[in-house]
C-alpha cells in the first residue's frame, strides 16, 4: 500500500532517507563519497530534513508518499511541491527509495505510480516529470528506462 506520509513516520522515514543516502555513496562513489554521505547524517540533518518534508507535506499533501508492507515502511518518494516547479520548470522527483528486501516486488513501481499521479496533478510551466540519476547507478537507470524516461540535459556540480 502507498499512501501520504504522516508526521508519526518520521523515524522510519529518517531510517529510509539513511537508506537512501548511504546507499548512493556506497553503491556509485568512491570510499571518500561514502565518507561524506555518511558524515553528513547527523543529527541536525535529520533535524532540517524533517523540517523540510513537513513543510512539503504542509504545502502538498502527497509530496511525500510511503510504502508499507505488514506494518513496516519499505519504501518512499518525494515529489517537490508544485510551488518548486520552476526549478526544472516541471514536477521534480526529488528521492524514491525501496529498502533492498523489497526490491523486485513491485514497491517501486507502486511508488513511481504514486509520484506521476501527483504530478499530473500539478499546473506545471512543462507537461513532465525530471529527476537526476547516478549514470552509475544501472539499476535505477534501467527502471527508470522502463518507465519511459529519457535523458533531458546533464547535471554537472563543483565545490563550494
Amino acid at each position: 500500500m502507498v499512501r501520504p506520509y504522516r508526521d508519526t513516520d518520521a523515524d522510519a522515514l529518517w531510517e529510509l532517507k539513511r537508506g537512501f543516502e548511504l546507499g548512493l555513496a556506497t553503491g556509485t562513489g568512491d570510499d571518500a563519497k561514502a565518507d561524506s554521505y555518511r558524515e553528513k547524517l547527523d543529527a541536525d540533518y535529520r533535524r532540517s530534513y524533517l523540517a523540510w518534508v513537513d513543510r512539503c507535506v504542509a504545502e502538498t499533501e502527497r509530496a511525500v508518499q510511503v510504502a508499507e508492507r505488514d506494518g513496516d515502511l519499505v519504501g518512499y518518494v518525494f515529489v517537490l511541491p508544485q510551488s518548486l516547479a520552476h526549478i526544472w520548470d516541471a514536477a521534480v522527483l526529488n528521492e524514491i527509495y525501496v529498502v533492498e528486501t523489497h526490491r523486485g516486488t513491485a514497491v517501486a513501481d507502486d511508488l513511481i505510480a504514486a509520484a506521476l499521479d501527483l504530478a499530473r496533478d500539478q499546473d506545471l510551466p512543462l507537461e513532465r516529470i525530471v529527476l537526476d540519476v547516478d549514470p552509475d547507478n544501472d539499476r535505477a537507470g534501467a527502471f527508470y528506462d522502463r518507465w519511459g524516461f529519457e535523458p533531458w540535459g546533464e547535471m554537472v556540480a563543483r565545490g563550494l
